[in-house]
């Protein structure tokens, strides 16, 4: 594999003018999304991902990219304007952002996000293209027993990571890995489970699924409540006063501490940005002089959460590009673009399709440029947009989440596949299910099962005794998955604490500031 060739002829493929462009609208359909608290960007991902099955991988793909860029710094804007997150991802900038805002520097916070997040972002980028050569390189070495314990390994951090009990993850997991086995198994194409159903013998359509879980149990959480305008009066940043560059220099090593933090946790599946935004503001704190002014309004603590949640950005392709494993939802929704374009993650993908591979990570990098033109020229025109009604917005996520299911295969059971897994999955929010363990085994199901098959076959039968004597690899991996199972279920509980800490310590304050 020549890697570095495979690079130099990734710009060939990337320097289109029509990649750009969608590149663009991507990102700033999503910084819209994402500046509109209570709309996702996870789900306007998943809206959105039927337009990239009728790209080219090269303009579809960098188009999520840009959807997905645009939309972990949009919701800094009404974090810091009106201190609601616009995604999960934001949830740590609220405590030093509305401080900001008013005390009259609404606009200088945003110019911080925004700049701390496009160095986070273009730094954890560097590092992902540097590494994921290698890490492919070892990846293709590596046979089916290795990757079935990689995959075993990956479900059960992704489900000792999530946000909830450990048990109930399981039981999700089991749910998708059951989900993915109806239909025609991966190695004999033998029916199973279909119950004489014609309509899934073909196995359950991912992006309905997808749509489904991720964007409808949204819009009926938000139909619960009562739509209101979270800002009556006008949110003028436009003649704010603008960030110095002194004011980023004194940030600066905050910036690259918690750029840092979040590569690190980008490439351990199941984590991601919320998790990084916490544990970049707490290490901010920690490392402080002033700590103590932490949660009052300062530059530092909206450039601490901001550079971690996007450094995530990058690193989060490595295990979905060299092992075909998403490590988090937007992966996922990734990882079904890449499926409906012919394009099989996994070890042998930089093999075959090198410079098409370092063509879209180069691509993230180009949007990251891109990002800083459109965020900065528009940063007026989304402070706006926090005032819009959500009533005015969810009929046209519905209707658009309708017809994204619809056209991919213009099946009318498309349909109906959609709104039993939005029901389902609106379900699951209420008794504190998550479905990211449910989604990460139905996608990598079959893959573990075609890898145990595999196994079977080159063991003939003795498949212990092959794992123990003949891969050592597949053992050591088997063997330590409890224990670095364990491990992570520790640590979320502590990040999950220091969260709750947080945010209990932001509200003393609020209550001390309203008395």
């Amino acid at each position: 594999m020549d890697l570095w060739g495979s690079y130099l002829a990734s710009f060939d493929l990337l320097l289109r003018f029509d990649t750009f462009g969608w590149m663009a609208l991507g990102l700033f359909l999503g910084i819209f999304v994402g500046s509109m608290p209570g709309l996702t960007t996870t789900m306007a991902m998943a809206i959105l991902l039927p337009i990239a099955f009728f790209l080219e991988p090269l303009i579809g793909i960098p188009f999520l990219l840009g959807v997905y860029k645009g939309g972990i710094f949009g919701g800094s804007i009404p974090a810091i304007l009106v201190s609601i997150p616009g995604t999960g991802a934001a949830a740590a900038t609220v405590f030093d952002g509305p401080g900001l805002t008013k005390k009259g520097h609404a606009r200088k916070a945003l110019e911080m996000s925004l700049f701390a997040s496009v160095f986070g972002d273009t730094s954890s980028d560097v590092i992902t293209i540097a590494a994921i050569g290698i890490i492919a390189l070892i990846a293709t070495q590596i046979g089916p027993p290795e990757l079935g314990a990689v995959i075993i390994l990956s479900l059960i951090v992704i489900a000792a990571t999530s946000n909830g009990a450990f048990v109930k993850a399981m039981i999700m997991m089991a749910l998708g890995l059951f989900i993915g086995m109806i239909g025609q198994d991966p190695i004999g194409a033998l029916s199973r489970f279909t119950f004489d159903i014609f309509e899934v013998r073909a196995g359950i359509p991912l992006l309905p699924m997808l749509i489904g879980l991720f964007a409808i149990p949204e819009v009926l959480t938000a139909a619960e409540h009562r739509a209101t305008q979270y800002v009556r009066d006008q949110l003028n940043v436009r003649s704010g006063e603008r960030l110095t560059f002194a004011e980023f220099k004194s940030c600066f090593r905050t910036i690259v501490r918690s750029t840092c933090i979040g590569t690190v946790i980008g490439a351990i599946p199941g984590t991601g940005q919320v998790a990084a935004a916490f544990i970049g503001y707490a290490a901010a704190r920690n490392a402080s002089k002033t700590p103590e002014k932490f949660g009052t309004g300062i530059l530092e603590g909206v450039a601490a959460p901001e550079a971690a949640n996007n450094a995530v950005n990058g690193p989060t392709l490595v295990p979905l590009l060299t092992l075909g494993i998403p490590g988090d939802n937007i992966t996922a929704i990734l990882l079904g673009a890449f499926i409906a374009q012919g394009l099989r993650p996994g070890p042998q993908l930089m093999v075959e399709q090198g410079p098409m591979v370092y063509a879209i990570l180069n691509a993230m990098l180009i949007a990251n440029v891109m990002l800083i033109f459109i965020a900065y020229l528009t940063i007026p025109l989304f402070a706006r947009v926090v005032t819009i009604r959500k009533s005015l917005l969810l009929p046209l996520t519905v209707c658009l989440a309708f017809a994204g299911a619809f056209v991919y295969r213009s099946d009318p059971t498309d349909l109906l596949f959609l709104v039993g897994f939005g029901v389902f999955g609106y379900f699951c929010r209420k008794f504190h299910f998550q479905v990211t363990p449910l989604v990460m085994a139905f996608i990598l199901g079959p893959e573990l099962e075609r890898t145990v098959g595999q196994s079977l076959s080159i063991a003939q039968g003795d498949l212990l005794g092959y794992i123990v004597f003949d891969r050592p690899i597949a053992l050591g991996l088997l063997l330590g998955t409890p224990l670095l199972a364990w491990w992570m279920w520790r640590r979320a509980v502590a990040m999950q604490r220091t969260a709750q800490s947080l945010v209990a310590e932001r509200r003393t304050q609020d209550v001390g500031t309203a008395d």
